[in-house]
């Protein structure tokens, strides 16, 4: 399988590639974050059969669900670890606030190492980074206290 990168100037890039079985599958990343899935057909590849329009939480939830090697879990000397990214939705009381807010590490044990951002990654963010629709956590902790943390990022 090929992957092909097509810069759309003042749109974004669409990414195109061909499954196995004949179908062309494209990805367009609009240059303010929202993405489109596009499905061809094998006897035509220039007509679009179905556009899915996803939000940057859909469009995560998604590649978590595709991921072939995700990210589960790390054993270290007998003490089970997890890593996983949390979404931080539209909805979330943290968005446009401090990481430091979260309170993550006191509340739940677990360590924030990274921000994902469309923009890029943010390694080992410090309590004054200010969080944003569309960022993605990089948690490491327990099985519980990864799952208390995604709960108050959500706002649970």
């Amino acid at each position: 399988m090929t992957t092909r990168r097509t810069p759309l100037p003042g749109v974004g890039t669409q990414f195109d590639f061909g499954t196995e079985s004949g179908h062309h599958v494209s990805v367009v990343v609009h240059n303010d974050g929202r993405r489109f899935l596009g499905f061809y057909g094998a006897d035509d590849p220039d007509a679009c059969l179905l556009s899915v329009p996803l939000g940057p939480e859909e469009a995560t939830a998604l590649a978590h669900l595709l991921d072939a090697e995700p990210i589960d879990a790390v054993r270290t000397d007998g003490i089970d670890l997890v890593t996983e990214h949390i979404p931080v939705g539209a909805r979330s009381p943290y968005v446009g606030r401090a990481l430091g807010d979260t309170g993550a590490r006191t509340r739940t044990g677990a360590s924030i190492v990274a921000v994902l951002r469309r923009t890029g990654a943010h390694p080992s963010p410090g309590p004054g980074f200010r969080l944003a629709t569309g960022d993605t956590l990089v948690a490491v902790g327990t099985r519980e206290g990864v799952d208390a943390l995604a709960g108050i990022i959500a706002g649970g």
